[in-house]
């Protein structure tokens, strides 16, 4: 029944397929010749079927298992440098009608106070986030027709970017919202966004019919089958993922992948992030009531697997997990965090409603700036770059770059003069030396030619005071 092409949820999604996957993964997994032909195609960077990755995430060989690590930082290198990826997420509503178990914004909690921004409160929300450095936001809404309609969505974006502050602005949003219909996936579009996001929470329909027993979010098929439905819309970035801890580890990698695949095979490019967040406590929710919880180790683990598996896909993970835990899991692959973040509806102008209305406890509560310089300190380059979305290096576009290893070309000097941006604008004393010194031994890297001619021409005209070139 298992077929990648199909658009139908129950075919790419085959919970035979999956159950297959597992015990074969079980069989192989301590076949060290099987494991090893694996991770020598893996270092092709062409990436590895859902049943080969299962392999190695079932592989307790210890030196195998190093070389799995070894080889997800070497893969995320060449594909993204010393690249990380900045943004923020903006909650414009808890209002929501949906019943998921993991969630407090769930329809029957009646302790945490319902919020919505008026217009005007997002944008004192969207001045708070410009004025710390922010550039990409991350647009969150629970699920709900009458206080949350697709119109308040658009509207909410408009405003987004009409917003300015000391010369700056939002340059790219990013949403994540309810799964809907083509023609909605056509007005997010229009609308300017980024990457539609979408999380499917848990990819073993009888689990995902527990955890979501009302509202429209109930519909297994509905939601997952979503992603299609952008594509159609036209919204060719989408980004993907599972909220880990929900049920078996295994089956949800095998569920990402098989969904990554159903992309790849039916619009010819994957998703263009997959996100790693998982189960953490909440206003009434506690991790406790979920034995499928993930331990570190196999939480580090699962994201380098994906690394290995998915080398041209960003990889995101949020301010869920801890500074300790993020920093392990750069070297693994990831290529995008959160930074100062609040999971809260209106919580960058009100610490009374950062407190009230956060739909997770944030772990890494560090400022932005402090974000920024530990990143520049572990040897990474913190980017707020958003040229792709602005020129249109979307979808297969992007992805043939990428996979070209042309998009280091694009990636390296806008990351660097965004970077370049933070720091004359919005770092302190501290944040600003170290990023200066990691922009003069960057440069190093770029190729002399035209690119760093211009790199460097422009770094110099941003000191200077000009501000907005495209990337």
């Amino acid at each position: 029944m298992y077929n990648p092409s199909s658009p139908h949820a129950e075919e790419f999604i085959d919970h035979a397929e999956v159950l297959a996957t597992l015990e074969e993964a079980a069989a192989e997994s301590g076949n060290r010749a099987r494991v090893t032909a694996i991770l020598e195609k893996a270092a092709l960077c062409k990436g590895l079927t859902h049943r080969e990755a299962a392999i190695l995430m079932d592989c307790d060989d210890p030196d195998l298992e190093e070389k799995i690590y070894a080889l997800a930082s070497d893969i995320k290198r060449r594909f993204y440098g010393n690249r990380i990826v900045l943004f923020a997420p903006l909650y414009l509503s808890n209002y929501c009608i949906n019943g998921c178990v993991y969630c407090p914004y769930h329809a029957k909690n009646r302790t945490i106070p319902r919020r919505k921004l008026s217009q005007e409160e997002i944008a004192e929300e969207v001045r708070a986030l410009i004025r710390i450095g922010h550039k990409r936001l991350a647009v969150e809404a629970g699920e709900d027709p009458r206080h949350n309609p697709l119109e308040y969505i658009l509207d909410s974006i408009k405003t987004i970017y009409s917003v300015r502050e000391g010369g700056n602005g939002i340059r790219r949003v990013n949403v994540n919202i309810a799964a809907t219909d083509v023609e909605s996936y056509r007005k997010l579009k229009a609308a300017g966004i980024g990457t539609y996001i979408l999380f499917q929470e848990t990819y073993d329909r009888a689990n995902y019919e527990r955890l979501h027993p009302t509202g429209p979010k109930s519909n297994y098929a509905w939601h997952t089958e979503a992603m299609d439905r952008a594509q159609e819309g036209g919204c060719d970035d989408v980004g993907i993922g599972v909220l880990f801890g929900l049920s078996g580890y295994r089956y949800e990698l095998v569920g990402l992948l098989m969904h990554a695949e159903h992309l790849e095979a039916r619009f010819g490019v994957g998703p263009h992030t997959i996100s790693v967040p998982r189960i953490c406590p909440a206003d009434d929710i506690s991790t406790e009531d979920f034995p499928d919880a993930l331990p570190d180790h196999i939480f580090r683990k699962l994201v380098a697997v994906l690394r290995v598996a998915v080398p041209y896909t960003g990889m995101i993970v949020s301010t869920r997990e801890s500074a300790r835990m993020r920093e392990q899991l750069l070297h693994c692959g990831v290529s995008q965090i959160s930074g100062g973040s609040r999971t809260s509806v209106g919580g960058y102008t009100t610490e009374e409603r950062h407190n009230e209305t956060a739909q997770f406890d944030v772990s890494d509560t560090r400022p932005l700036d402090d974000v920024v310089r530990w990143l520049l300190e572990q040897d990474h380059i913190p980017s707020f770059c958003t040229a792709c979305y602005r020129e249109g290096r979307t979808g297969d576009r992007f992805m043939s770059l990428c996979k070209s290893g042309k998009i280091s070309l694009c990636c390296t000097p806008n990351a660097l003069m965004t970077l370049k941006e933070y720091l004359m604008d919005y770092a302190s004393p501290a944040t600003r030396a170290e990023g200066e010194r990691m922009i003069a031994a960057s440069l190093g890297d770029i190729p002399e030619g035209r690119v760093r001619d211009v790199t460097v021409e422009r770094l110099a005209r941003i000191e200077a005071g000009e501000r907005d070139f495209r990337f």
